[in-house]
């Protein structure tokens, strides 16, 4: 079932890529990211609340907060950069470009969380940032 939801996430991100580039064009980028947040938020904690999952916040520990916490902010500037890129430039450069974060978490896997690395990871891994590189390069 993970492929599958792999597969659904990459689909909303292309959606989401062409959306940001359509909803930044007039605006400044950092309000825009504040929006998008906003409706994030509602969404996900419709979700929550409709799953009856309020009641578990109980039971997290400091740890797990801590890392919530750090990947809470990861995110968030991910984001304000990711929109600051594509209000600058094109989505079809900035969308492959922002996927290098994808050798980055292999990379990072195989460091901190000790992931083993096999040979489709680092295949892919180096298609992947051959393929940024190409667009980074003029």
């Amino acid at each position: 079932m993970w492929k599958t939801y792999a597969l659904l996430s990459a689909f909303f991100a292309a959606l989401t890529a062409i959306f940001a580039k359509l909803g930044v064009k007039d605006i400044n980028s950092d309000l825009a990211t504040a929006i998008r947040t906003l409706i994030i938020l509602f969404i996900t904690w419709g979700i929550v609340l409709a799953g009856n999952h309020f009641g578990e916040i109980r039971g997290i520990g400091r740890n797990t907060w801590i890392f919530l916490v750090l990947s809470g902010i990861a995110t968030g500037l991910s984001w304000l950069f990711y929109f600051k890129a594509l209000q600058a430039g094109d989505v079809s450069f900035v969308a492959p470009i922002d996927k290098l974060s994808v050798v980055i978490t292999i990379i990072l896997s195989f460091v901190i969380l000790k992931e083993p690395l096999n040979w489709r990871s680092i295949v892919g891994g180096m298609m992947i940032a051959g393929g940024s590189l190409v667009l980074l390069t003029k």
